[in-house]
């Protein structure tokens, strides 16, 4: 079993500022039946949930563009196209992304389909994304989104052509790895994609 192969020596807080950043001293059991010591410093970020919404009859699909620190340090403008998502808080997956929804866009859904589970980057975060799609209804948007100012979050919400939308996927207008996940999920198991007359 896996767990029989490591074995946490130490756990090292280095800051706790957001969410804990530590070092970690771990033995794993290699192959030839040595212990081998190894550190990393690991984010210990907390899991969310992340739902892109769809409209199967305008093929359409609701992003949110908001503004990334990790994606300006390396080299974009920050300002990412996203599905929907949020951290968690002890809510249930499915619940968060219902939550997160009407902050964020301002659409009621009222049921959302499970797609996968993810770590977002294991070899430095303990964060686990759960990923969902859902169906939205124009009729049912309850003001203009934008999420919790006290939160930091300034969000604009923009409706997109499902077609458009993957396309920015190919030109690098959507990088953002759960989005770009959903979107291929959608073409391949939903909407499909309209070839040009």
């Amino acid at each position: 079993m896996a767990e029989d192969r490591i074995r946490i020596v130490r756990e090292d807080i280095l800051s706790d500022d957001y969410y804990p950043l530590k070092k970690v001293t771990y033995a794993q059991l290699r192959k030839d039946g040595s212990w081998q010591e190894q550190q990393r410093e690991v984010y210990d970020a907390a899991s969310g949930a992340a739902v892109l919404l769809y409209n199967r009859e305008r093929r359409t699909v609701v992003l949110t563009r908001q503004f990334r620190l990790g994606a300006r340090l390396n080299g974009s403008d920050g300002f990412l196209l996203e599905a929907t998502a949020g951290v968690l808080d002890g809510a249930p997956p499915d619940e968060r992304v219902k939550l997160e929804a009407r902050e964020e866009t301002s659409y009621e859904i009222e049921q959302v389909t499970p797609v996968m589970q993810l770590f977002v980057s294991p070899g430095s975060l303990t964060e686990r994304i759960h990923l969902f799609v859902a169906e939205y209804d124009p009729a049912r948007r309850c003001g203009p989104g934008g999420g919790k100012a006290e939160e930091g979050e300034d969000i604009e919400v923009l409706e997109l052509d499902f077609d458009d939308a993957l396309a920015l996927i190919e030109t690098g207008g959507i990088v953002d790895a759960k989005t770009v996940l959903l979107l291929l999920h959608l073409e391949r198991k939903v909407l499909g994609r309209h070839e040009a007359s």
